[in-house]
C-alpha cells in the first residue's frame, strides 16, 4: 500500500471524493441521527450503526463481523465516546479490507508483472461497464509505459466487439479481432499470439457476458483459459470480475454466479458515482474473499483507480 500511496495524487483524491459523495452523504446523515444526543458507543449506537451498515449494502455478514470488531474495543477501552465511533470504525474497516488484499499481484499501473506478457482475462455480466473498464486499464497502463493489446473474445454481441475496438482507437493500442459469432478462444489465443511477437507487457482479454446458463459459462470459460495456455502455460495471470456498484447485493450475487464458474481472484467495481451503495465494495471484498482492486469513480477515462483500501475509507467515512 505504501507505494501506491505515494502515487495518490490530489486528482485522484478529489476524483475519489466526488465519486462516493451520494454514499457518504446517506450513510452520514443516519450516523449523525443515530448519535445524536449520545455521549458514549452503548448497545443502542451499535444497533443503529448496524442497520445503517445493511442498509448501506455493506450486508449482513460484514455488518456483523464490523460490529463484533468494534464491540471488542470497546470492551478493552471501557469507555468510548460517539466522537471516537467514526475514527474506530475507519480503522476496522480498513482492516479487514486490507486483510483481503494480501495476495493482489499489484499496486499500481506503473509496477511490474513477473510474467510478460502479463494475461488478464476480464468477466462480467453485460450492462456492468466490462468494456469501459477495459478501455480506461489499457489507457492507464499506456500511461504508465507499458504496451497493451487488446483481445475482442466477447463475440456474441456485435456492439461488444464494436465498443472495443473503439476504444482501442481512442486509447492507441492494438486490437485482435475476429468479429461477432467466432469462436471465442480461437480470439483469445490470436490476441496471446499477438503480444507475445510483439513483446507486449500486457494483455486485457474481453469475455462474454452471459450468466442464463452457469454450465455454459463455465465451459466456455475454462476452454478460453486451456487454449490461452497453448500459448502462455500459466496465463490467465488474472482473472478480473467486473461488478456494477450501484446494483448493491445484485453484485454480491453475480460474485457468487462467476466465483462458482472460474478461478477469479481481482475485482473491479464500477459506477459507484451514480449510486449511495458504495458500502458493497466492502461487502464484497469481505464476503468472497477476492481482493477489489479497481474502482470506476466517473465517467472520465482517468476514473478508474486502482483501489486503495485506506484512501477509499477515508473518503467514504471522514466528516
Amino acid at each position: 500500500m505504501g507505494f501506491f500511496s505515494k502515487l495518490f495524487t490530489k486528482e485522484n483524491k478529489e476524483s475519489l471524493e466526488q465519486g462516493l459523495a451520494k454514499t457518504k452523504e446517506s450513510f452520514f446523515g443516519k450516523l449523525s441521527k443515530a448519535i445524536a444526543g449520545k455521549s458514549t458507543v452503548d448497545s443502542e449506537v451499535l444497533d443503529k450503526l448496524e442497520e445503517i451498515l445493511i442498509t448501506g449494502d455493506v450486508g449482513v455478514g460484514t455488518t456483523i463481523h464490523i460490529i463484533k470488531r468494534i464491540e471488542e474495543r470497546v470492551k478493552k477501552d471501557k469507555y468510548l465516546t460517539t466522537s471516537e465511533l467514526n475514527t474506530i470504525l475507519k480503522e476496522e474497516v480498513v482492516g479487514l479490507l486490507q486483510e483481503n488484499s494480501k495476495n493482489i499481484n499489484s499496486t499500481h499501473f506503473a509496477e511490474s508483472f513477473s510474467h510478460k506478457p502479463h494475461v488478464i482475462m476480464v468477466v462480467g455480466v453485460n450492462g456492468v461497464g466490462k468494456t469501459t473498464t477495459i478501455g480506461k486499464m489499457a489507457y492507464q497502463f499506456k500511461q504508465a509505459g507499458k504496451s497493451v493489446v487488446l483481445g475482442a473474445a466477447d463475440t456474441f454481441r456485435a456492439a461488444a466487439v464494436d465498443q472495443l475496438i473503439i476504444w482501442s482507437e481512442r486509447v492507441g493500442v492494438p486490437i485482435v479481432h475476429q468479429g461477432m459469432g467466432a469462436d471465442p478462444a480461437s480470439v483469445a489465443f490470436d490476441a496471446l499470439s499477438s503480444a507475445k511477437a510483439k513483446d507486449a507487457d500486457v494483455v486485457i482479454i474481453d469475455t462474454a457476458g452471459r450468466l442464463h446458463n452457469k454450465v455454459n459459462l463455465m465451459n466456455e470459460l475454462t476452454k478460453i483459459k486451456n487454449v490461452m495456455k497453448k500459448v502462455l502455460p500459466d496465463a490467465p495471470h488474472e482473472v478480473l470480475l467486473v461488478l456494477d456498484g450501484s446494483t448493491g447485493q445484485n453484485a454480491i450475487e453475480q460474485c457468487k454466479q462467476f466465483t462458482a464458474a472460474t478461478d477469479v481472484n481481482a475485482l473491479a467495481v464500477t459506477k459507484l458515482d451514480g449510486t449511495a451503495k458504495g458500502g458493497v465494495v466492502i461487502g464484497i471484498s469481505d464476503q468472497f474473499k477476492i481482493p477489489v482492486k479497481y474502482i470506476g469513480v466517473g465517467e472520465k477515462i482517468t476514473d478508474l483507480q486502482v483501489f486503495d483500501a485506506a484512501e477509499f475509507v477515508d473518503s467514504l467515512f471522514s466528516k
